[in-house]
């Protein structure tokens, strides 16, 4: 079969004899290719299957440089056997169809944003513990491989992995997952999340890293039914295992083109729902907007506060807290890939502002939000940005409104 285009998640799809799509992963478009004798599985209305060989490639094809991809199968990126430009092409299609399939929009593929790093643009990576300290092969979810390296992860972070692999029987133990982050200062900070004692040797752990790694280190124990504390190293006050988006510099790019769009907002009420640690608030505050946001992380919530005491913030759920809320002229929402809470969206239809941008990581969810909120409200534009290359997701930033 041939396969014809990319699919939410990275399969390549093709059609069988019968004419029934089957989703096939590590394809590209244009690949003539056989499938795997015996892989197979139909389904009432589509089929999956896995590659055996490629008859011919596509001209998207290009060989995927990191090993683990090749011979681990590793399920962390989908897209490194296509050439950037095709991945572009991709998503850009992926995120139009999701809207007008789900969401009923008549909308034309959105202008996608390319990425001012392809590689090595992660601040944040986590793996999980099992035999092996890794990540998981796409096609075995259980199993963990030991990972040597991972090449869309800041180089940074990589050197410290390389350096903390020798030294696992300083973490504590039984360790469960272990999470590295680099925050806005260059600080490096290892997060161990275990089920067992505290971390009680974090501090050896720390001086032993000191003499090859440059750079401030800080050691969080994170009990798994408990909240992660500073155990070695500054209480910085910066809430490592707070969300922020693992690549900063597109994820400011993405918000700022979002602030923008809401015009003149001096003096203006704004909400910023699902806020975070303040990163869209701040630029809500340089135009002089009267901005409150809600996150329902108060460890996020303290952060924001404490670098961005212009803006009000609130630690609560915001389908909780909206009927408290002063009345806004504009609403900025960035909800998690579950999209909003229908509590959320009805309150935004039956109380429409003038103005409401949407920010996603998921295209489902945005849509079928966007065809909840199209009652009261107008498509405007929709723009994608490629927060994250070699995989298959995408970030997409929806501007409305009121009709």
């Amino acid at each position: 079969m041939t396969i014809t285009r990319i699919a939410v998640g990275g399969d390549g799809v093709g059609r069988l004899s019968d004419g029934r799509v089957v989703f096939v992963p590590r394809t590209a478009p244009g690949d003539r290719i056989r499938l795997r004798e015996g892989s197979l599985q139909r389904h009432r209305n589509f089929a999956r299957a896995e590659l055996g060989e490629i008859v011919s490639p596509g001209p998207a094809r290009v060989a995927p440089p990191c090993p683990h991809y090749v011979h681990d199968h590793c399920g962390g990126c989908q897209l490194q056997h296509i050439a950037y430009d095709a991945q572009l092409a991709a998503k850009r299609a992926i995120v139009g169809d999701t809207l007008r399939r789900i969401g009923k929009l008549k909308v034309e593929d959105p202008e996608v944003v390319e990425a001012l790093e392809e590689w090595r643009y992660r601040s944040k990576i986590s793996m999980d513990v099992k035999s092996a300290v890794g990540l998981h092969p796409y096609d075995r979810p259980n199993f963990v491989f030991p990972l040597a390296d991972c090449h869309i992860t800041d180089f940074r972070l990589m050197g410290l992995w390389r350096e903390l692999r020798g030294k696992l029987a300083l973490l504590p133990q039984p360790l469960t997952r272990l999470t590295l982050r680099l925050d806005r200062e260059e600080r490096r900070h290892i997060i161990a999340e275990t089920a067992g004692e505290p971390w009680l040797n974090a501090d050896e752990l720390r001086r032993s890293l000191a003499s090859t790694i440059d750079g401030e280190i800080i050691c969080w124990w994170h009990p798994v039914e408990g909240a992660a504390r500073v155990v070695a190293g500054p209480a910085t006050g910066f809430p490592a295992t707070a969300f922020e988006q693992v690549n900063p510099g597109m994820g400011i790019l993405a918000r700022r083109w979002a602030v923008e769009q809401l015009g003149d907002v001096r003096s203006q009420t704004v909400w910023d729902l699902y806020g975070g640690i303040g990163d869209t608030a701040a630029l809500l505050v340089e135009r002089g907007a009267n901005v409150v946001s809600v996150d329902a992380d108060e460890k996020a919530v303290t952060w924001g506060r404490s670098r961005l005491p212009a803006a009000r913030f609130i630690a609560a759920r915001a389908e909780d807290v909206l009927p408290s809320l002063p009345a806004p002229h504009a609403v900025v929402v960035n909800p998690p890939r579950a999209g909003l809470h229908w509590d959320v969206a009805l309150r935004l239809t039956s109380e429409p502002v003038s103005k409401l941008v949407y920010i996603s990581c998921d295209p489902a969810t945005l849509a079928r939000d966007l065809q909840r909120l199209n009652v009261n409200y107008q498509l405007k534009s929709v723009r994608a940005f490629d927060l994250f290359p070699q995989t298959a997701h995408v970030e997409t930033v929806a501007v409305m409104e009121a009709a």
